[in-house]
Formats: C-alpha cells, sequence, structure tokens
C-alpha cells in the first residue's frame, strides 16, 4: 500500500479509502473524509469528537495537510495532560523576568503554530480560566504572554478534539456555551472501530506494511485466525489498540494473539 498519497484500491472486494494514517471502508467514515476534504479549504474551526484511540489526530492531521496552511506548522497541545498553570504557559508562553526561574522567554503553542494548525486535544478537560482566554484568542487572534507588555498576532487554525460529550458538559456549566459554540462550526464524531468492523483488514494490512520493515518482520501476509479474532474483537482501545495488538505479532510472532483475544472477549462478555 502506498501510505504516501491518496488512493481508491481493492482489498477483499472492499473500496478502500487509504491516505497515510486514515484508512476506511466504511461509509460513514467516508462520509467524514468527504466533509474534512471539503472544510479543509476554509479557516472555520472543527470539532472532532470520538472515543479515545479511533484515530481523532489522524483526521486533524487529514485537515490540515489538504488546508491551506498545508506548509506551515502542525502543532498539538493535550490539555488533559498538565496542570492549568503549566498549560497556559504551554499555550501561551511567557517572557524572560515573567516570573521566579524565567530566565528565558519560552514561545507557547499558538507561536509555533503561527501560519499553520493547531489542535487542541482533549480540549473538554480544559479549565474555565483558561476556556476564557482562549475564547479571547478565537474571537481576536491575539494574545498576550505571561509578563509581556504588548499582545502578540498569530494566524492560527484551530482544531479540537475530546472525548467527552461537550454539550453535557455546558449543561452542567463545565464548559462554556460561548467557547462551545465557537469551536463547533463544524463538527463530526468519529465511530468506534467496533461500530466499523470492515476497516479492520485493510488496518490490519496497513499497519503490517507500516511496521514490518521498521521491526526486521519476515512475515508478509496475517494469518486467516489472527484476522478473524481481529474482526470479531471489540477493541476498547479502538485503532490503537489495534495498531499496537499488530506491532506486538511483529515482533513477537510465537506469542499467541488470537487466544489472548478471543480470551479477553470472552473475559468481557461474562
Amino acid at each position: 500500500m502506498n501510505v504516501d498519497s491518496i488512493e481508491t484500491r481493492t482489498l477483499n472486494e472492499e473500496i478502500v479509502y487509504a491516505d497515510q494514517e486514515l484508512v476506511t471502508s466504511n461509509p460513514r467514515m467516508m462520509r467524514i473524509v468527504d466533509i474534512a476534504r471539503r472544510v479543509a479549504l476554509t479557516d472555520v474551526s472543527v470539532l472532532i469528537l470520538g472515543e479515545s484511540g479511533v484515530g481523532k489526530d489522524v483526521l486533524a492531521r487529514f485537515i490540515h495537510r489538504r488546508s491551506n496552511c498545508a506548509n506551515g506548522p502542525f502543532v498539538k497541545v493535550n490539555c488533559a495532560a498538565l496542570p492549568d498553570q503549566l498549560l497556559e504557559s504551554e499555550l501561551f508562553g511567557y517572557d524572560q523576568g515573567a516570573f521566579t526561574g524565567a530566565t528565558r522567554a519560552k514561545p507557547g503553542k499558538f507561536d509555533l503554530a503561527h501560519n499553520g494548525t493547531l489542535l487542541l486535544d482533549e480540549i473538554g478537560e480544559m479549565s474555565p480560566h483558561l476556556q476564557a482566554k482562549l475564547l479571547h484568542v478565537l474571537q481576536d487572534g491575539e494574545f498576550s504572554r505571561l509578563g509581556a507588555r504588548w499582545p502578540t498576532r498569530v494566524n492560527v487554525r484551530v482544531l479540537a478534539s475530546t472525548n467527552r460529550n461537550l454539550e453535557e458538559a455546558v449543561r452542567k456549566r463545565e464548559f462554556r456555551n460561548d467557547l462551545y459554540f465557537r469551536l463547533n462550526v463544524i463538527s463530526v464524531e468519529i465511530p468506534p472501530l467496533r461500530e466499523r468492523r470492515g476497516d479492520i483488514p485493510p488496518l490490519c494490512q496497513h499497519f503490517l506494511v507500516k511496521y514490518r520493515e521498521k521491526y526486521g518482520s519476515s512475515i508478509q501476509t496475517l494469518p486467516r485466525d489472527l484476522l478473524e479474532a481481529c474482526v470479531w474483537y471489540e477493541w476498547p482501545g479502538n485503532v490503537r489498540q489495534l495498531e499496537n495488538t499488530l506491532k506486538r505479532y511483529l515482533i513477537l510472532p510465537d506469542a499467541d494473539v488470537v487466544s489472548e483475544l478471543r480470551r479477553d472477549a470472552s473475559v468481557r462478555v461474562h
């Protein structure tokens, strides 16, 4: 599979759309791909929803590659990975002398994403204080670094993703409704892998081609029983879990991955 360009090909008599990491034969996903392709050339915000591991980051990169800022940087920040104060400096940066220990200025993610795309991953975990600052940036295109005398203007395409139900968070007043409406100009929800099992065989093939050389594997085709076990497994971790399973199989082909999947599936049923 040529993973560097878009192609439409046939695998087991299914039409498969492949573009780098975005591989699908599912009608719902094809619709999402079409929306992403059309919205990419605009400057509107896009909210990408879905469970952990479904490929929200992959879709965001897909949009970036087709946007007018494709030659600019793609910057991602996980809003759930840092406490509020650190996340603020990560997003907006600070000037030298802004606080004790700030011996030199540090650019924030908005600086680094100038003329490019910024993905705010897990936006639903952002504190109300930072939500207000983010809304200001989206409205005015400028922000103030900590300790700065003057605001900084940036040209950044903002994409956001979350596995939370933001409408419910707005009702509970855990997420600002004005920010939600600002981010939710276009929204897409990526279905979990268990709802698009037809994508599993082409994804397995994709990961086989992607990783067999990297891990020095001589495996050219995946065993039928492994593919069948993958198709029927529920994949609570979605595409990310499937990818890691294929990595493990290529590194340790003697490991009984099929039995492990079947055993785990049986435990989950009971």
